[in-house]
């Protein structure tokens, strides 16, 4: 267990990568190069789709346009027509995510298991959700909203700028670093078989939950700014 106890707290770990010999050397965390190599992995995916484009779609394309017609509708459905402009960068964050927890099924860890990628997702994302309020209502009414329903809830409506992200970031970074203990400990109990449908169940299905409930929190979050 001890063994164990030291493999789980080295998980916490931010790991170096490499060093770039520039400024006494700026480091470059495992989980940023496999960001890169995400984004990558992305763009050679959209520019092989969408090469040839046909008015009637046919093959990949099918299934390229299947899927930003199924995030613009979901996104849509919740920010309304005027949330709109706020749909490329969730529809962007909810692949990205989705890509981070599956890639483990490959046994890359997942950046998201770095306590400090998921907290610069949950920044990103408060900032977008407080410009919403801003570019809705303007900075005036933006600062009234804080006094609503009532002057005596200022206090606690302003603690939600920070509760906010702190809950989108240590919601995504302990369901993933969670699945990887729950993991380790059913390899020491039943190494041979049982991990095999468990791993799938983490890696894949508990993976794409995170990152829909992720963006879906960051949606409603903007909605209820806007409104």
């Amino acid at each position: 267990m001890e063994d164990l106890a030291t493999e789980l707290m080295s998980q916490l770990e931010t790991k170096i990568s490499f060093v770039i010999p520039i400024f006494e050397g700026i480091p470059v965390p495992a989980s940023v190069v496999v960001t890169w190599g995400i984004m990558a992995f992305l763009m050679i995916l959209t520019l092989v789709f969408v090469r040839n484009l046909k008015m009637v779609p046919t093959g990949p394309q099918i299934y390229v346009e299947a899927l930003v017609g199924f995030i613009n509708n979901f996104f849509e459905d919740i920010l309304g027509e005027e949330g709109k402009r706020y749909i490329p960068y969730l529809g962007t964050v909810i692949i990205y995510i989705a890509c981070a927890n599956l890639i483990g099924i490959i046994g890359i860890t997942p950046p998201t298991k770095d306590l400090n990628v998921t907290a610069g997702l949950a920044i990103m994302s408060i900032i977008l959700i407080e410009y919403s309020g801003i570019h809705a209502k303007g900075g005036k009414g933006y600062l009234k909203s804080f006094a609503e329903p009532m002057a005596l809830l200022a206090p606690i409506n302003i603690l939600e700028i920070i509760i906010r992200p702190l809950s989108l970031c240590m919601r995504l970074f302990g369901n993933v670093l969670g699945a990887f203990v729950v993991m380790e400990l059913i390899k020491i109990v039943a190494p041979a078989i049982v991990p095999i449908p468990l791993s799938f169940y983490f890696d894949v299905f508990d993976g794409l939950i995170q990152a829909y409930v992720f963006v879906f929190l960051t949606s409603l979050f903007i909605k209820e700014k806007m409104e």
